[in-house]
């Protein structure tokens, strides 16, 4: 009886770790806008949906850190569903106030562009499994404009 239920398991084992997942990578890393009271980075990500039912995408959290500290951390609550058996393309905004921007005055200094590493989860419901987190990581650069871009 102990090895036929060891047989389930191992079959149970197999069969979940076969069972496709959705999957996600971060695209582009830009700056979206900048107002009076901060600057808005917006991160844009794919997600492959593989099955073909949609499914409801729980939370978006991120860290955002530049020169090797954390300037924001947050997350997007219930930003939709994932359609079936398609790529989406989700724009995760995330907005510093100015007074952490003057924080890396020394990094933009340098080589006028600012430096990031963005830590994301994007937390999907997949029925009978329960909550599935991708983590995504990317390390990147944003060139900001000079007065020649802007002229």
């Amino acid at each position: 009886m102990a090895s036929f239920v060891d047989k389930a398991k191992e079959f149970v084992a197999e069969k979940i770790a076969e069972i496709p997942r959705p999957e996600a990578t971060i695209d582009d890393v830009d700056i979206k806008d900048v107002a009076r009271d901060g600057v808005t980075y917006n991160a844009k990500v794919d997600v492959v949906n593989p099955y073909p039912h949609s499914l409801p995408i729980c939370e978006v959290s991120y860290t955002l850190k530049s020169a090797g500290r954390v300037i924001l951390s947050g997350s997007m609550p219930d930003p939709g569903s994932l359609p079936g058996r398609e790529t989406t393309k989700l724009e995760v905004p995330m907005k510093v106030p100015h007074s952490i921007i003057v924080s890396l005055v020394r990094d933009i200094s340098t080589d006028w562009d600012i430096d990031y590493e963005l830590d994301l989860g994007l937390t999907i419901d997949l029925p009978v499994i329960g909550n599935f987190t991708i983590p995504l990581h990317t390390k990147g650069e944003i060139k900001l404009p000079t007065l020649k871009d802007i002229f």
